[in-house]
């Protein structure tokens, strides 16, 4: 930053706004990956590797038997068919993990077993259903050819081999290809602590009796899931009033990596998270040009990074999705992108903003297009419910004409079908987008 951030804005209002690359470019250079730490397997999926993993050997680490079935000298099954049956003498069975302890020679055969493996002296399987068994004899109705139905040793993974590069984000099927190492734990990199501190007087716990002119805490569920998407661990959730002393207290406390204030960073008396943040370390960014969530801000203390949140849970919502959501992401080692799939649509019906700031725009998809819905209350958080995602306005443009194709950041982590969704308010927002900023 080239001007120091005032921490105190109380009463006065933003003298100025910082651009959002500019507060992107700074967590970007501030939220450095975690170290690693080992965990077991079990407790590894999602996380992000933070070594490759290196194959200590074969796998398979021996030639095995890939059907049930007998295995034979493919050179003995030449010519084998329906109407010439060759005969061979079984000479005992090899199951999963109990071989076959001899060899076998021309004319001999070893019932086997998926998994099993492959006899000494063998080298093909002759499915089951293609042999006729008469006690100690069986007769073989189809020629086998040399590694047919077998599972070579290596075929799968050679031994010194990289497995998985570091930096992987680890699937359940990379989990089970570790565990077919023999390796019970992988080094990942460690997953962001947070701290969640949703503010305000009048915010009352869900599950408590209503009270008048009191309004249920809806941004620490929502957080919270937002963290645990992202590959955060919620190191602790407080509900505080509008104290000054209870907030520095939460906010300076070792233990947290991140720490998300909700509420009482905008211009309002009560609103002390941004001075008390400048006080213990660093306020980086206070009031951004985008809407909403205009009063968001960030900054740190000692190593820890410190995000402002709106509390109007929309703003609350698009503040931790363009700024605090990214940190945690690169903290943990993941990219810094949006975990939000993309569709490409045309608008139906003008998207309005302002030169100078950018707009995160609530959308649903009709059959039409892309159309925003007519609520731009920060705090009509149902709105992202009747959304099936949202468009970002650039800072450069006035908005979106009907006809433009615009990026469309889905809700659904499977997509969003082009649907025109009921609303739970009815269809009101149907009507003209309403104008001006909010929080």
């Amino acid at each position: 930053m080239t001007a120091p951030v005032p921490a105190d804005v109380r009463m006065r209002g933003f003298a100025a706004r910082t651009e959002v690359t500019t507060a992107v470019a700074w967590i970007d250079a501030h939220a450095r990956a975690l170290p690693a730490e080992r965990v077991p397997l079990e407790r590894a999926a999602a996380r992000v590797l933070a070594a490759p993993v290196m194959a200590p050997m074969d796998v398979p680490a021996f030639d095995r038997c890939a059907m049930d079935g007998f295995a034979v000298q493919a050179a003995q099954t030449e010519g084998a068919g329906d109407y010439n049956p060759v005969g061979f003498d079984v000479l005992g069975d090899a199951w999963p993990g109990q071989p076959f302890g001899g060899r076998i020679g021309p004319g001999q055969a070893v019932r086997v077993m998926t998994g099993a493996p492959l006899p000494e002296g063998a080298d093909t399987v002759v499915p089951a259903e293609y042999a006729r068994i008469d006690a100690a004899r069986v007769e073989l109705v189809q020629a086998g050819a040399p590694g047919r139905h077998v599972g070579r040793t290596g075929e799968d993974i050679r031994r010194g081999a990289c497995v998985l590069p570091a930096g992987r984000r680890l699937r359940p099927q990379d989990l089970g290809v570790v565990a077919s190492l023999g390796l019970a734990a992988v080094e990942v990199i460690a997953a962001p602590r947070v701290r969640i501190l949703v503010t305000g007087n009048e915010i009352d716990a869900p599950g408590t009796p209503a009270s008048p002119h009191r309004i249920f805490d809806a941004n620490t569920p929502m957080l919270a899931a937002l963290v645990e998407r992202d590959g955060g661990t919620i190191e602790s959730m407080l509900r505080l009033r509008d104290d000054a002393e209870a907030l520095r207290a939460a906010l300076v406390a070792p233990g947290a990596d991140v720490v998300l204030v909700s509420g009482g960073s905008s211009v309002g008396a009560e609103d002390h998270a941004p001075r008390l943040l400048a006080q213990a370390g660093e306020l980086a960014v206070h009031g951004v040009a985008m809407r909403p969530s205009s009063p968001a801000g960030f900054g740190r203390i000692g190593r820890t990074l410190v995000f402002l949140l709106p509390g109007n849970p929309v703003s609350c919502l698009c503040a931790y999705d363009f700024f605090a959501g990214r940190a945690i992401r690169l903290l943990g080692g993941r990219s810094a992108d949006w975990p939000y799939p993309t569709l490409e649509a045309s608008v139906a019906r003008k998207i309005v903003s302002a030169v100078g700031r950018v707009d995160y725009c609530r959308v649903r998809l009709t059959e039409a297009g892309v159309e925003p819905l007519a609520v731009s209350g920060a705090s009509i958080l149902s709105s992202t419910t009747r959304a099936d995602g949202f468009v970002v306005v650039p800072a450069a443009s006035e908005g979106m004409a009907p006809g433009t194709r615009v990026t469309v950041y889905c809700y659904d982590p499977q997509g969003t079908r082009v649907a025109d969704r009921p609303g739970l308010g009815g269809d009101g927002e149907r009507g003209a987008q309403a104008r001006g900023e909010t929080r």
